[in-house]
């Protein structure tokens, strides 16, 4: 089999199951099935195992297959490029920090008026990673990579719309009211007017660590797939679970005040 053939199935594997049990058909059979704390258990194993899988595959047979496009010869796409990939990680790093607080984070987090990060777009973390891959696409050396970074951009775009919708569905007319005042596309709804860029309430911080993990991340870059990817797998399946607890935890945070009130 093929380099560029393995990393495309690996996608289907991960992507399919990712975004097939989340779909509201299969997720309501199985929380019915595995209660709500059983099924994100069964979810998060899945995805953990299927991405650890699809990191070991292009890790291992990267530098196969025929060429890619290979645009880092053009000075001016490279450059245009690199500051892509720079402003990815920056939003997706300020998603991190900002997580727990989205409507959009595990566990229904409140809807409130957009702020923050939210501003530029409501979903900075898969905006981020689709800005990294499709940079990655033009500047990868083998197919193999183009495949790799091909699939992480599509799964990103069609996890936004996807959760959108689903949630949509479920948290009803508060919801679509947040959709209407943001954009998935960065500054779209600032530039339409339905949004208003507040300087003060940007995360400048998180940004700023973003800017910093971008540079480091290019200087230790040949070394990122070490070891069959372990190191990568360890940080993204390790950041997935504390941005879990997070919201968890913010989540039960939220609950108790609710009660307060209620009880007061």
């Amino acid at each position: 089999m093929s380099s560029p053939l393995l990393v495309g199935m690996l996608w289907v594997v991960f992507g399919g199951s990712h975004v097939g049990l989340a779909t509201r058909q299969v997720r309501t059979a199985l929380i019915q099935c595995l209660g709500e704390y059983g099924f994100l258990t069964l979810y998060s194993l899945i995805a953990a195992a299927t991405f650890a899988a699809l990191i070991v595959g292009f890790a291992d047979h990267r530098w196969e297959g025929p060429p890619g496009l290979g645009l880092s010869a053009v000075p001016a796409i490279r450059a245009l490029c690199m500051l892509t990939i720079a402003a990815g990680v920056m939003l997706l790093v300020a998603a991190l920090a900002a997580y727990a607080r989205l409507p959009m984070a595990l566990f229904d987090q409140p809807i409130r008026a957009p702020r923050g990060i939210e501003q530029i777009t409501r979903h900075p973390f898969f905006v981020g990673v689709a800005m990294l891959a499709l940079a990655h696409v033009l500047l990868a050396s083998h197919l193999t990579g183009t495949v790799f970074f091909a699939g992480l951009a599509a799964l990103s775009l069609a996890g936004a719309r996807h959760q959108d919708v689903k949630l949509l569905a479920r948290r009803g007319p508060a919801y679509g009211q947040y959709l209407e005042r943001t954009s998935m596309l960065p500054f779209a709804a600032i530039v339409s007017g339905r949004q208003k860029l507040v300087w003060s309430d940007l995360p400048f911080g998180p940004l700023a660590v973003g800017l910093a993990s971008a540079v480091a991340l290019r200087l230790g870059h040949d070394s990122l797939l070490a070891d069959h990817g372990l190191w990568l797998i360890v940080a993204i399946v390790g950041g997935a679970a504390v941005a879990t607890v997070q919201s968890y935890w913010r989540s039960r945070r939220t609950s108790a005040k609710a009660a307060t009130l209620v009880q007061s």
